[in-house]
């Protein structure tokens, strides 16, 4: 009876998705200029310092502004910095903060309801974000500052304990955001509730549980390439509606103008297996793809000297063993891209040219028959654990591996459970994800680097290699990004070679909006950046 409910439940709103989408513009009239969209796990605070999901990431995108931002390409641009230098030895940062930029207009800062930003703003900023009393979980991004401070009004220095190349991708993360000292001061602890910045969009209010609202800043400071002001929509009208299924609806019904990913409930219906629309909505809705920096893997634990997988032989069978582009295609409508290449994402690998794993049964038998000759051991048993959300996934890998002569037991834990498992290393396979913390190749490098093994780090694998550390050493004090590519390919490629893991599939970012909206884009960090956003 649960199953025909919810087909029910579901033909309805694809119904209603096919004929109130079909007539979007009638409901839009009087809402034009207003961008709306759901936040179904709600939002915590609107303060920077605790943007740690996506939940608060994307409305504190519209609010403030930092010393650098990503363009959709993850290229590192100015932002209230108008130009930085850095140090030969790459220690030191000093940034020229633009003038004439306000913050938002406010009551709070008396008779002119407004100033503008200068250096002193981001070294106060800065504070709050080390603070130890308000326990922001982005205070990480400052563990390798050593000093930073306001030279002068419009000049800031950072000084680093040790170099750092991708330090200049982390600053561009959220929690780097300016606040005014004044706003703080006055709203306390609510300032989470009361937000001032600098960005494209103002708070307007926030009913808990219901709606937020951000109106146009009409003293923003950019302009687009036609010298046109920034943004171009008047509001942003967001609803905290808890259930997906909810969302969808409000969705098909007009309500909203857009969706981030897709429930897996409306996946086959509204997806062909090749992960594009089907013909019968794209005449309705935009369907916006590309590259997300996460990486679905699974690890091998390379500290467990009793086990099979501390083979090279059998770690590489498993990498050939199984069909990555037939298990996306099937499992995930190729939402997501199969992972042939290296343990970096697509999204990251400019100019890495990793050659990866394919499809290769042959050869997988052929290194089986290899290990079993060599250590006279007939059966190969080994223990893959997971969550229940990737059980298809592991039981799909299970079975193409047996055909090559690898038996294996999948072991379902509780997400939590998992993680506490494979930090401490008392898994001998374990299946994992990475997403990246800055938008930077090194953060991916980073867990097969020695000296950050678990738990203390993210070498969950225990992978060890002499050559590997030596060369990532040197990506600190590279600053060229062609050459520090160079040496990111190169440790790459040493991944695939040695095989502490086994990639399956980089991740995808998936955005359904109306007919009527223009000027959304993808980008690698799924970030929503809206100042280019319009409607007709």
């Amino acid at each position: 009876m649960i199953k025909k409910s919810g087909l029910i439940t579901l033909t309805i709103l694809l119904i209603i998705l096919t004929t109130n989408l079909s007539c979007s513009k009638k409901t839009d009239l009087n809402n034009n200029n207003i961008f709306r969209y759901n936040e179904h796990s709600n939002i915590s605070s609107l303060d920077p310092i605790f943007s740690s999901t996506v939940r608060n990431i994307w409305p504190v995108n519209q609010i403030f502004n930092g010393l650098v931002q990503l363009d959709d390409s993850l290229n590192i641009k100015p932002d209230l910095a108008k130009k930085w230098d850095i140090s030969d030895d790459g220690l030191n940062y000093v940034f020229n903060i633009k003038k004439n930029i306000f913050f938002h207009k406010s009551n709070i800062f008396g008779a002119d309801s407004t100033r503008t930003v200068n250096a002193y703003d981001f070294e106060y900023s800065f504070n709050r974000l080390k603070s130890p009393e308000l326990s922001s979980p982005g205070s990480w991004v400052l563990n390798n500052v050593d000093q930073y401070k306001a030279i002068n009004d419009s000049l800031f220095s950072i000084s680093l304990k040790k170099p750092f190349a991708a330090f200049i991708g982390i600053l561009s993360m959220k929690y780097c955001s300016v606040v005014p000292r004044e706003a703080v001061e006055y709203y306390g602890v609510k300032f989470g509730k009361n937000p001032i910045g600098t960005g494209p969009f103002k708070f307007k209010k926030w009913e808990e549980n219901i709606k937020l609202v951000l109106r146009k800043n009409n003293h923003y400071f950019e302009k687009d390439e036609k010298g046109f002001q920034l943004p171009y929509l008047e509001a942003i009208s967001i609803s905290l509606l808890p259930d997906k299924k909810t969302e969808f609806m409000e969705f098909a019904q007009g309500k909203i103008d857009f969706m981030n990913s897709i429930d897996s409930s409306f996946k086959d219906q509204l997806l062909e297996n090749t992960g594009a629309l089907k013909k019968k909505y794209s005449q309705t809705i935009n369907l916006l793809t590309g590259p997300y920096l996460n990486t679905e893997y699974i690890g091998f634990n390379m500290g467990n000297k009793n086990s099979p997988v501390n083979s090279k032989k059998i770690r590489l069978a498993i990498n050939y063993g199984f069909d990555r582009v037939k298990m996306i295609k099937y499992l995930r409508n190729n939402i997501g891209y199969p992972a042939n290449r290296g343990f970096i994402p697509l999204g990251l690998d400019k100019n890495i040219n990793t050659v990866g794993f394919d499809y290769q049964p042959n050869k997988a038998r052929r290194l089986v028959e290899e290990y079993k000759k060599e250590t006279k051991n007939k059966s190969i048993e080994l223990e893959l654990s997971t969550d229940a959300n990737y059980v298809d996934i592991v039981e799909f890998i299970q079975r193409e591996v047996s055909e090559i002569g690898i038996n294996i037991k999948i072991n379902i834990m509780p997400p939590s459970s998992l993680r506490q498992a494979k930090s401490n290393g008392k898994l001998e396979m374990f299946r994992a994800s990475w997403i990246a913390d800055y938008p930077d190749a090194e953060n991916y490098l980073s867990l097969f680097y020695s000296k950050n093994k678990a738990p203390d780090g993210p070498n969950y694998t225990h992978f060890k290699n002499e050559n590997y550390d030596k060369n990532y050493i040197k990506t600190y004090l590279e600053q060229s990004p062609i050459l520090r590519n160079k040496i990111y390919s190169s440790l790459d490629q040493m991944i695939i070679d040695e095989a502490p893991i086994v990639p399956l599939y980089y991740d995808k970012v998936m955005r359904f909006s109306k007919k009527n909206v223009f000027g959304l884009k993808t980008n690698p960090v799924n970030q929503l950046n809206l100042k280019k956003v319009y409607k007709k």
